[in-house]
């Protein structure tokens, strides 16, 4: 499995215009703070199946990209979540980058997919998924 990425795009009607690293690192903490309120609620540790990654930063890659590093190497390994921009028809489009290194494994690919939607629907923005389809949060006029 080579590479794969899914992509957050901040449009019109989106909460935000961008985001910085800082920003995406306080939306997992607030989803690991709702998770743990459920699992509480639930009366089990719902948190930990929600959320089974450690967030590490790495020096090269401040204010870019942050790793969510799996607790139990044998069901996941790795995701990397980063921040960017591109020049799209003469404006900056900002984007909020998801990846799959070579090593990930199924339930990777299964969490990153569940936290892409989190964050599209935080942000109501429009999500590139992993088989490129497209799916939209942000508000449309009918």
């Amino acid at each position: 499995m080579k590479l794969q990425s899914a992509y957050i795009y901040f449009v019109n009607g989106s909460t935000a215009q961008s985001a910085s690293i800082d920003d995406v690192k306080a939306k997992f903490t607030r989803y690991m703070d709702m998770t743990s309120k459920t699992g509480e609620q639930l009366g089990w540790s719902y948190a930990e199946a929600a959320f089974p990654y450690t967030i590490e930063e790495r020096p090269e890659g401040k204010d870019s990209w942050f790793l969510l590093k799996g607790k139990d190497p044998s069901m996941y390994k790795s995701i990397v979540v980063g921040v960017g921009s591109k020049e799209e028809n003469g404006t900056e489009k900002h984007y909020i980058q998801i990846a799959l290194p070579e090593s990930a494994t199924h339930g990777d690919k299964n969490k990153a997919n569940e936290y892409c939607r989190y964050l599209a629907r935080d942000y109501k923005a429009e999500l590139h998924l992993f088989n490129k389809r497209i799916q939209y949060f942000q508000p449309r006029k009918p």
